[in-house]
């Protein structure tokens, strides 16, 4: 695959799912517009995973019998005015309806774009391809923070979805031009098929499962983290405006690069290892993110390289893994196992948000490096079964 074209995937997956994580930043802003408590603000973040819930079930699995390039199309001009309707919001109901629309077509967008990289790459690259794309999805969420405050500062929360609207249109024009047709693997299968399919997957694919499961607690550990971060960085004693909050976003930055060779290590047979490491590395970020609190912002850098290292070394191995078991339901197969991240992020923002008023930012540190504990010991239970499981892998109804 061409450079230029592998670049323009990562852009591409890195402008779609800003659009699930602009609202991280501006909680205490959209509870202040709309009277919610620390307690239900984490419901805004909660309506965007139902919305990637549903588009993971019901659009992502269309790729594999569409020509991916209308449907990325067609879902990008659908998500600008999800956008529009959401800086419209005059109630918290219209803005919890305009939150799950956004995260319906973020991530059906994204994940599609994932799919699609995946596909038109030759197998003996899928990992770099798939690393390369799915960079571009942890920049993106981390420089989403980044900008959503930066452009509530100067106008409002309002002005950051407009913005995006603009941003994703801009972006349409480009994709038009430049994405190549592809063909769909699985044109024979109806689209009620098509969704049914995706149980056999669930339910026979023990990459899948195990890989998934995985995914769910360490996407769940990202959620407690970033959902509540701006609870205590916005009160005092430190106070900081949206744009600082929000920069905290670039120090994720670090660690997503040098997670980037994780896909290249997947393809020469060593994802369990990069997994283990990561999943030690995920956990250990907890303690300078506790520290913080009490000792500095720089223990919070720390642990935020720490933490996007980990994850995105989870994420892409993962997906390595499981893409390079069945070759024509790469869309279905996303679709699977974004399924075990949306439950996972939905979760952990809820909780998050309750733990804090309950207890504060102690309490948050424990339940993240509680469920990352979790994860490892999971991973590490299950890692006799990998090798049989990839051998025997379903084949999609």
């Amino acid at each position: 695959m061409p450079s230029a074209l592998v670049a323009l995937f990562a852009c591409a997956c890195g402008l779609s799912v800003a659009n699930v994580y602009y609202a991280q930043p501006l909680l205490d802003a959209l509870g202040a517009q709309f009277a919610l408590d620390h307690a239900a603000v984490g419901g805004v973040i909660t309506a965007t995973q139902v919305g990637c819930a549903l588009a993971l079930l019901l659009l992502v699995p269309l790729g594999d019998r569409m020509d991916r390039r209308r449907l990325m199309l067609g879902q990008a001009a659908a998500l600008v005015g999800a956008l529009i309707a959401v800086a419209a919001a005059g109630s918290a109901p219209a803005l919890l309806a305009g939150m799950l629309a956004v995260g319906l077509l973020g991530t059906a967008m994204t994940q599609g774009l994932i799919a699609y990289a995946a596909t038109a790459g030759a197998p003996s690259e899928r990992g770099r391809v798939v690393g390369a794309a799915q960079g571009g999805v942890v920049i993106g969420l981390l420089l989403a923070r980044v900008l959503a405050g930066l452009i509530a500062d100067v106008a409002g929360w309002r002005g950051v979805y407009l913005f995006s609207a603009l941003a994703m249109l801009a972006l349409s024009l480009i994709l038009w031009r430049r994405l190549p047709a592809q063909t769909p693997a699985t044109t024979r299968l109806s689209y009620p098929r098509l969704i049914l399919s995706m149980l056999t997957l669930l339910r026979q694919d023990r990459v899948l499962q195990i890989r998934g499961a995985i995914a769910m607690l360490m996407f769940a550990a990202f959620s407690v983290f970033w959902s509540a971060l701006v609870l205590p960085l916005s009160a005092p004693p430190y106070a900081l405006s949206h744009t600082a909050i929000g920069a905290f976003g670039l120090v994720g930055v670090v660690g997503a690069v040098a997670a980037a060779r994780a896909g290249r290590l997947a393809d020469r047979g060593m994802g369990q290892q990069v997994t283990g490491g990561a999943l030690l590395v995920l956990l250990l970020s907890w303690l300078p993110l506790w520290w913080f609190d009490s000792h500095g912002l720089w223990w919070l850098v720390i642990g935020i390289v720490a933490l996007d290292l980990g994850g995105q070394a989870i994420h892409v191995a993962n997906q390595s893994m499981i893409f390079a078991a069945q070759r024509d339901a790469h869309s279905r197969l996303v679709g699977c196992y974004m399924l075990f991240y949306s439950v996972g992020s939905g979760l952990g923002a809820i909780a998050s948000t309750w733990v804090y008023a309950a207890a504060g930012w102690p309490a948050v540190c424990l339940l993240g490096g509680g469920i990352s504990a979790t994860a490892l010991a999971f991973w590490a239970l299950t890692l006799r079964h990998m090798p049989r499981a990839s051998a025997a892998c379903a084949q999609p109804a």
